[in-house]
């Protein structure tokens, strides 16, 4: 049974969720023992969830509102489309038609820096050349713009 993004993104929020509360319950329970090692210890175990909370909560927006660029682009019919790349046997897409394919996209960015449909592309070129952090970036950039 294979889950989908959101399916495995929403369980794994979930069982965050519970962490979360478990941690919580620790972190009371060592500010109840009155020592200053124990408040120490429980005001740094109740920072644990409030930081892993921003942190799910701002990947989720990031998520939503990646899905709905993806979505108007695919009213349009401009959604980036790699299936005729050629793929390796683990199923990722050859390293050099990837490289190729970012090209083509970095050369659209240049061509219009405003337009926020080449930076989602670009994006989606550096996620299959493999670099994810740029690729964030581009989106966060291609978000900004729209």
């Amino acid at each position: 049974m294979k889950l989908s993004a959101r399916t495995t993104a929403l369980l794994l929020t979930a069982v965050l969720a519970v962490y979360f509360v478990l941690m919580t319950g620790r972190a009371i329970a060592l500010l109840e023992t009155g020592t200053g090692v124990g408040i120490g210890l429980g005001v740094g175990v109740l920072l644990l969830p409030i930081v892993g909370a921003w942190v799910a909560v701002a990947t989720i927006r990031f998520g939503l509102q990646t899905e709905r660029l993806a979505q108007r682009l695919a009213a349009e019919g401009t959604l980036p489309d790699t299936s005729s790349l050629p793929r390796m046997p683990s199923g990722r897409i050859d390293r050099t038609a990837a490289d190729a394919w970012f090209e083509e996209r970095r050369a659209e960015v240049e061509a219009a820096p405003e337009d926020w449909r080449t930076w989602f592309r670009l994006a989606h070129g550096y996620d299959i050349a493999g670099d994810r952090r740029r690729a964030r970036e581009a989106m966060r950039k291609a978000l900004e713009l729209s």
